[in-house]
């Protein structure tokens, strides 16, 4: 470690006041005529010659020492001087080194528990949002970027947040009267944000017993409880239109056994024509029954993936010669194409029965009379196949494709109801086909038809 160079003025100020003391005393002994002129000039300047070599050594230790505490202040690592003459300084060099790697060891710990506590909560499901004193934002975590977007750091909540309720709820935590806080400790404020989709969100604030280290006072947690709102307004939605369903046929019901308990009673007539329609209203609700009971099922192992080979040519076959009556009595043609070449599909036999059932059955009753309703199956690249059951039928608007899949929806509520439907097919065809991991895709036009295409994972 090169000496620093010292200002000449301070090494001059030095030496004089290092040579003050000798000066003194051999003007005393001069004057008191105890030593000679010359001897006294002869040991002022032997003591001037050593006194100098002495200060230019021990201010250089004490340069030496500055640069290294100087280098341990700027984060450095230096290699401890020699000071051998200036040992209290060589002490205090020890004695800094020391202070300094402790510091050093306390920062790094330091800086390790911010990394650890930034990343438990960066982990948190939850977005999580801190503030200080004046409501500006101090520390976020991943899931609050990834909802809100790249949030800015000492900018006012508003700048993230412009909801209004939230943020007088955030100044009435932050409220101070006499230096204690007279607010309440948490609160908590429904909010929609918005975007595509909107999202509602449960915001949970609260107030820290004291500030942070680095100035948090109030944290807010973001709870999207979109899944279960929307979990809810389908249950009621559900609720309501199953009883809605049952509630028609139930008083037809019990129409028809009043009026067969009373004018009716001996009309045999009458009678007969009433069983006959108490008979389709019962099936109705069998139907119906059973529609809900089998979506209940495909909904609980939604989840589970089926893995088996299905043969589809088999299964479209089968369904064909099922509804094969059917389509006789409504002068509708059921043509199967399957490629020969066609690949085994993963998933359920029965499931995949069932959705098919429900396509061709719907193309059918929709289907002009003496038409062709036409289900091919081919691959669809190299690990896909398609199957496309399409009508001549009127075709839907446009406007309806998006909501057929839901439950009890209708193009037309009367004619569904007239053809015996339950609003129910389509929304069980999607479970099943969601379990396949597949997806279903809808084609329509007015006047010319609906192309109804399935495609599922293949072996």
């Amino acid at each position: 470690m090169a000496d620093q160079t010292l200002p000449f003025s301070r090494y001059l100020a030095v030496n004089i006041v290092a040579l003050a003391p000798s000066a003194i005393a051999l003007g005393i002994l001069y004057g008191l005529n105890y030593l000679a002129g010359r001897p006294a000039l002869i040991a002022f300047a032997c003591i001037a010659i050593v006194t100098v070599v002495l200060v230019h050594r021990y201010l250089g230790s004490l340069a030496r020492f500055a640069r290294f505490v100087s280098e341990l202040s700027g984060e450095q690592e230096p290699v401890m001087p020699r000071l051998k003459f200036a040992p209290a300084t060589e002490e205090l060099a020890v004695a800094a080194a020391t202070l300094a790697a402790g510091w050093r060891r306390q920062r790094a710990s330091i800086d390790n528990l911010a990394a650890s506590a930034q990343a438990i909560v960066d982990g948190l499901p939850d977005p999580l949002i801190a503030v200080d004193r004046q409501r500006r934002i101090v520390r976020t975590n991943r899931a609050a970027v990834e909802l809100l977007g790249p949030v800015v750091a000492d900018r006012d909540l508003s700048m993230a947040l412009r909801h209004p309720a939230l943020l007088a709820a955030i100044d009435s935590l932050l409220v101070v009267a006499d230096g204690n806080f007279v607010g309440p400790e948490h609160a908590s404020v429904d909010l929609v944000l918005s975007g595509a989709p909107e999202r509602d969100v449960v915001a949970h604030a609260r107030r820290l017993p004291r500030a942070a280290a680095d100035g948090s006072l109030a944290l807010i947690v973001l709870h999207d409880t979109t899944a279960l709102r929307r979990a809810e307004r389908m249950r009621a939605d559900f609720v309501a239109n199953a009883s809605h369903e049952l509630k028609t046929p139930i008083a037809g019901l019990l129409g028809f056994i009043e009026t067969l308990r009373g004018p009716a009673r001996d009309d045999a007539s009458a009678r007969e024509r009433f069983l006959g329609i108490m008979a389709e209203q019962a099936d109705r609700m069998r139907r119906l029954v059973d529609d809900l009971l089998m979506l209940s099922r495909i909904e609980q192992h939604e989840h589970a993936r089926p893995g088996a080979a299905v043969d589809l040519g088999r299964v479209l076959a089968g369904v064909q010669d099922l509804l094969q009556l059917k389509a006789s009595s409504r002068k509708v043609t059921v043509e199967l194409a399957v490629d020969p070449g066609l690949p085994r599909a993963v998933g359920d036999y029965d499931e995949l029965t069932i959705v098919f059932q429900n396509l061709i059955d719907n193309a059918i009753k929709y289907a002009k009379p003496a038409t062709t309703v036409r289900v091919t199956a081919q691959p669809l690249g190299e690990d896909r196949v398609a199957v496309a059951v399409t009508d001549e039928g009127d075709g839907i608007p446009a406007a309806h494709l998006p909501r057929l899949t839901e439950r009890f929806y209708r193009v037309d509520n009367a004619r569904s109801r007239q053809l015996g439907g339950t609003g129910l097919g389509l929304a069980i065809v999607k479970h099943v086909v969601n379990r396949h991991r597949g997806r279903l895709e809808i084609q329509s036009a007015q006047g010319k038809g609906s192309v109804f295409t399935v495609v599922l994972p293949a072996i």
